[in-house]
């Protein structure tokens, strides 16, 4: 039986094959040699380096180089389309040594068409809306050449469906009636899609200028530099003794590797190289070890700090700072890992795997007592840079900077000092097998300095609050330094006084670190800038308004059966767009909508969980057979069927679907709305225990194997974890609607920073009528007429309601689609009820008595 499996295996994978199958998604399958070679990489490396100087302080300081974002963003498409065209062959036959002459035709073309806004800026700025025929035929050559470079670094897909809205703007009046609009002439059309900021050279684009190049050349830095390894071999002495413990050490080492990579298959090939086969060899079936894989690696995009590139996006389409998005998406990425562990912890129980042993057999108490050791001196670091940091700040002002820097520089010196007592970490052979673990605590001490980098951006974007792309400049600067002088400093403290080849080696991996981080960026910014045309096509035609229509129509105005509509696109398109145009297209038709619809039903959804939801259905798509390329990856890893391999990865990630649908009615799992350290204790631990219960139901295994009645138990006693508001909403009403005439009452006595819900109704600009809930935070204390102005409401008493006589462009009330002429009816004050919490308590007793009736069962088998 088992020679007729290995038989009927697909061929396993070479590592070489691996690399040239995230060539293919991510940095173009293409390695020309020689002088062509060396001139690509030398265009990369210009490019990471363009990036840098624009980020930096440095052309404001010498005065040159200075960019307005039109043209910065004009200069990276050229660049993205340019090695496009260079680095991704024409088709699958198409030699991936040599470049021909066409291909070189096309990538001067495209990159002058690109840059043709950078060029020609100022003429452009002078005339706008009024193209001349250079301008139209740059515009039109512009994008066919952006469409076939697009096809050849993400496929048909995003291609077809950029093609489709493009007809779609000048086909209006042909359309059925539901869909059309008046007819576009060529020069309004062009002039919107590639003359202007709303369509290519859009709010995408821009983000993937400014943020998502900079954090995805700091994720290539420092995997050049050798954390992914260090990460790896960490997790895998941790964990790897425990049951079932190289599957738990996969998650682990996915999730570390997650805060530094926002690629599912370079995460999967990273990891799983070395994970996968020590998942089997200790009794896991192959297509379970490459689930549990491709699971972990999908979900490093959701790790912050560095997230899958989408959530940059998030900062533009949502409006609030990077940091709010880290804080909102790290309780539910943490509950995910947390599950997934759990449900390598169950498959391990069910087979009766094991873990592998120790080099050195220890005890309990001195594994732990070493263990908290390393946590403890990481804990009294993290306590010296914060506090220190912070007292820095206040005495020295602006010089906090300069001495922050130095003191960074200090610890480095300092861990890799510390690092040189215990043996260098070295990249094992995943085909040799691993006998015994290495020790814990020369493991992890020997790469403690990785660790700086990442405190650098978490320290700038959560506690200095600096723009995504300033953090991430000087966090990759430090990067650099470290790059560069890891080496020699490491020869110099063991010893060797020949540090000529070190230094040689720290700069060659600097130049492998900027070109890898260039080339991860070409299908990047290729699908930003092409599905910067679907979204400005929904701008110039209107078709979001009419997706309103179209989708309450069919989901009957009922918000669940509309989120199931999201998710099932999500994932239908998933199959062919990468997560980026994925994200971008469908928050863009269907985001707006779920907040509409859920005002209308009395629920008022947060913008940021509406994308965050789009977000996490889109990364679904990598593990969703049949086209899922993370699965795939693995499975060629794991030597088994790539659909089988889905299916299973499917199952497993099924923890992760339904975090979205629970984040959309309980805004606690994102952190907002909580109301003190103990609301937030008891959220964390009821969440993450909500899923682990939903994964022993899902996995029909708890205690012992559960019975049918058992599943279904979990399964409930799941719901009411994850949202006890459900039950306690039929019981007590959580708002008293009050009339217009309090408003002003209770907006004067309402604490700083306080949400309410208003009701409001009116005709929009299309004569339709609108009565909805909007939530608006107000600000400071303040008066009541002041408080509402800071929301971007102006208002008038007008009998028993408010009428609203101006709403400021760009505010919070004009984001919530409030216009100038509606009315305020009403408000929703929250009821004097018990805790909400006290919900936990019933599905809690039940769980008890289902572990003892479990326990009771176990013991008798």
């Amino acid at each position: 039986m088992v020679e007729n499996e290995h038989d009927t295996a697909p061929a396993h994978l070479s590592r070489e094959q691996l690399q040239q199958m995230v060539a293919e998604a991510d940095t173009g399958g293409r390695t020309p040699h020689g002088a062509v070679g060396r001139g690509i990489a030398a265009v990369a490396l210009a490019w990471s380096l363009f990036q840098l100087w624009i980020a930096s302080p440095l052309p404001f300081l010498f005065g040159i180089g200075i960019l307005n974002t039109t043209e910065a963003r004009s200069v990276h498409l050229a660049f993205a389309v340019f090695l496009g065209f260079l680095l991704f062959p024409a088709f699958k036959r198409s030699s991936r040594l040599y470049i021909p002459v066409a291909d070189w035709v096309l990538a001067a073309v495209g990159a002058a068409c690109a840059g043709y806004l950078y060029v020609f800026y100022d003429a452009l700025s002078s005339r706008p809306g009024l193209p001349t025929h250079q301008d139209l035929a740059v515009a039109v050559i512009g994008l066919i050449t952006l469409l076939e470079a697009t096809r050849r670094a993400l496929g048909l897909p995003l291609v077809i469906m950029a093609v489709v809205f493009i007809g779609y703007i000048f086909l209006g009046p042909y359309m059925p009636e539901m869909i059309a609009h008046q007819a576009i002439s060529l020069n309004k059309g062009m002039s919107h899609l590639w003359l202007s900021t709303e369509g290519v050279y859009g709010v995408a684009l821009g983000v993937s200028t400014s943020f998502i190049f900079l954090f995805v050349l700091f994720g290539a830095l420092l995997e050049t530099a050798g954390a992914g390894n260090y990460f790896i071999q960490s997790a895998i002495s941790l964990l790897g003794s425990l049951r079932g413990g190289p599957a738990k050490a996969a998650v682990l080492a996915s999730a570390a590797t997650g805060v530094i990579s926002g690629s599912s298959i370079a995460n999967v090939v990273t990891t799983g190289t070395f994970t996968i086969p020590l998942m089997k060899r200790v009794g896991y079936r192959p297509d379970k070890a490459g689930a549990v894989e491709s699971a972990a690696s999908v979900d490093g995009q959701i790790m912050p700090p560095v997230m899958g590139a989408a959530a940059f996006l998030m900062v533009e389409y949502v409006g609030i700072p990077y940091a709010e998005v880290v804080r909102h998406a790290i309780l539910p990425a943490l509950i995910s890992y947390i599950a997934l562990f759990y449900i390598v912890h169950l498959e391990a129980v069910k087979a009766g795997i094991h873990g592998i042993p120790r080099a050195h057999a220890t005890s309990w108490g001195r594994r732990l007592a070493s263990m908290g050791m390393t946590v403890s001196g990481l804990i009294i670091l993290a306590a010296i840079v914060y506090y220190g940091f912070g007292w820095i700040k206040t005495i020295a002002g602006d010089a906090s900077f300069l001495i922050a820097g130095l003191l960074l520089g200090l610890s480095y010196v300092g861990l890799l000092k510390f690092s040189t007592r215990y043996p260098e970490l070295r990249m094992d052979d995943p085909d040799q097998p691993l006998e015994t673990l290495p020790d814990v605590g020369p493991t992890l001490k020997s790469g403690l300095y990785f660790l700086l980098p990442v405190v650098a951006l978490i320290w700038n974007l959560m506690v200095e609050q600096l723009s995504p792309a300033t953090s991430a400049f000087w966090a990759t600067v430090f990067l650099i330094f470290i790059l560069v002088t890891q080496r020699p400093l490491l020869a110099w403290f063991r010893g060797s006084r020949d540090l000529a080849a070190p230094w040689r080696q720290g700069v060659r991996d600097l130049f492998t670190g900027l070109i890898t981080g260039a080339r991860n960026m070409i299908a990047i910014g290729l699908a930003t800038a092409a599905a910067g045309i679907i979204v400005g096509t929904v701008t110039l035609t209107g078709v979001g308004l009419v997706m309103t229509e179209f989708v309450e129509l069919v989901s009957g105005g009922n918000l669940f059966i509309m989120l199931v509509m999201v998710a099932v696109i999500c994932l239908i398109l998933g199959m062919g767009l990468p997560t980026t145009a994925n994200y971008i297209v469908v928050s863009t038709l269907m985001a707006p909508v779920v907040v509409e619809l859920g005002a209308q039903n009395g629920l008022l959804v947060p913008l940021i969980a509406v994308h965050l939801f789009v977000f996490y259905f889109g990364l679904m798509a990598d593990v969703t057979p049949p086209v899922g390329l993370a699965s795939y990856a693995a499975a060629g890893i794991a030597r088994t069927d790539p659909i089988k391999t889905g299916v299973t990865a499917f199952g497993y990630s099924i923890r992760t679907a339904i975090l979205p649908f629970m984040f959309i009615f309980n805004t606690q799992l994102l952190l907002i709305g909580i109301g003190g350290p103990l609301q937030l204790a008891v959220t964390v631990a009821s969440a993450v225990a909500a899923n682990l219960i939903f994964v022993a139901a899902t996995q029909g295994w708890f205690l012992a194997r559960n019975r049918w009645y058992e599943t279904l138990a979990l399964l409930l006693i799941a719901f009411s974890l994850f949202r006890p508001g459900f039950w306690m909403d039929l019981l007590f009403p959580p708002y008293s609607l009050e009339p217009a005439s309090r408003v002003m009452e209770v907006v004067e006595a309402a604490p700083p920073n306080h949400p309410i819900r208003f009701w409001i109704e009116g005709e929009n600009l299309d004569g339709r009528r609108i009565s909805k809930g909007v939530l608006l935070t107000l600000g400071e204390r303040g008066p009541a007429p002041a408080r509402l102005q800071a929301t971007g409401l102006r208002t008038l008493a007008n009998g028993d309601r408010l009428d609203i006589i101006a709403v400021r462009f760009g505010s919070q009330a004009d984001k919530m689609g409030v216009d100038q002429g509606f009315a305020i009816t009403g408000m929703e004050v929250p009821t004097d009820r018990p805790a909400t919490e006290w919900m936990l308590l019933p599905p809690l007793l039940v769980l008890g008595l289902l572990m003892l009736a479990q326990a009771r069962r176990r013991e008798k088998d």
